[in-house]
């Protein structure tokens, strides 16, 4: 095995994008995502029956794309990488599944990583050099809200909070529902805000309060926040008065951002950590960028945010970081390993 540049394929199937990357090093060579969202929009949210049955049709395809992208043919492959968890369970096991095949077959290693360490391995491929550590990640998407200290991208990451209840993106698409904008509501929401007051309401801040900070500084919570709102709107609506669409939408995301923002700056204050590490689909919206952005200059805090496409769930930062552990010595996981809905961060290698 090539151990200074190693040429990995990753699978991602932990949420409702079938992910195929390929990377040789620290160098991305393809990154296939074949989403199921419109399959979704219908329910209103992830269906995890569907997403499952969508990676089994999305598999094959994608990763015919990805090798004709990148290149190369399956046999010159170091490694093959896949998510075990975090993730929907029967969505990983497709992914799982099928890693453990392609690597049976072409009789290459196989490397099980973390879904959520993998948003962090992302930044590797990106144009502005190595990751330093330590650095604080705040990882936002439609099922995880969390707050991480990386000492080491492949040995050393500690999860400092994450969301008690509704993750950010969960509580976008609910919002959105009581609106009545479409799913998924991050985007659409992010639409309507911008001719929105951001002021306009004062939506709750969850476990900002003193009593909460003791407990809970750097947890989240969005559900006090999304039944906040639909009971704002519900008491307007009941008297029959006009819903400002667009300063709640506004003012709903200025609340979810100014949690996320404030106990991820207050992270790198309190671990005298000066680089911050943006990383999940939700930070698609542009105001999360722009405040993550002032807040963290204010602080004198490096703000890394990774590619867009190589910040929702794909496949490229899954194998970026198997070749960080590649390149680290790493042995290969065993194939014992099986899908993990609730694997620890901690876990960075499954083996």
């Amino acid at each position: 095995m090539n151990r200074d540049a190693p040429l990995v394929l990753g699978i991602e199937t932990s949420c409702d994008e079938t992910g195929i990357g390929i990377v040789r090093g620290r160098e991305l060579l393809a990154n296939v995502i074949a989403s199921s969202m419109d399959e979704h929009a219908r329910y209103g949210g992830v269906v995890p029956e569907v997403a499952a049955r969508a990676h089994l049709e999305a598999l094959r395809p994608a990763l015919t794309e990805a090798v004709a992208t990148a290149g190369i043919t399956l046999d010159e492959l170091d490694a093959v990488a896949v998510t075990s968890g975090p993730g929907l369970c029967g969505a990983l096991m497709v992914g799982v599944g099928a890693a453990k095949a392609l690597a049976l077959s072409l009789n290459k290693p196989l490397y099980a990583v973390n879904h959520l360490v993998g948003h962090v391995g992302a930044d590797v491929l990106g144009e502005e050099g190595p990751l330093e550590y330590p650095t604080i990640a705040l990882l936002v998407s439609g099922g995880h809200t969390s707050l991480l200290l990386v000492r080491d991208l492949t040995s050393d990451v500690e999860l400092l909070g994450e969301t008690i209840d509704d993750a950010a993106g969960e509580a976008f698409d609910k919002v959105a529902r009581i609106l009545g904008l479409p799913y998924p509501g991050g985007p659409h929401i992010d639409r309507v805000a911008a001719d929105g007051d951001p002021k306009a309401i004062r939506f709750p801040r969850g476990l900002t309060l003193p009593k909460d900070m003791e407990k809970h500084r750097y947890d989240f919570s969005f559900s006090g926040l999304k039944t906040a709102v639909a009971r704002w709107v519900e008491v307007r609506r009941d008297a029959g008065e006009e819903i400002p669409i667009a300063d709640v939408a506004a003012s709903f995301r200025e609340a979810v951002i100014d949690v996320l923002t404030s106990k991820a700056i207050a992270a790198c204050k309190d671990y005298g950590v000066p680089r911050l590490l943006l990383g999940g689909g939700v930070v698609a919206n542009a105001r999360l960028r722009e405040v993550a952005q002032q807040r963290a200059t204010s602080a004198g805090v490096e703000l890394r945010i990774p590619a867009f496409s190589l910040c929702t769930d794909n496949g490229a930062m899954i194998a970026a970081l198997a070749s960080e552990l590649i390149m680290e010595g790493a042995e290969p996981s065993s194939l014992n390993f099986g899908a993990d809905s609730t694997l620890p961060v901690t876990d960075i290698h499954v083996h």
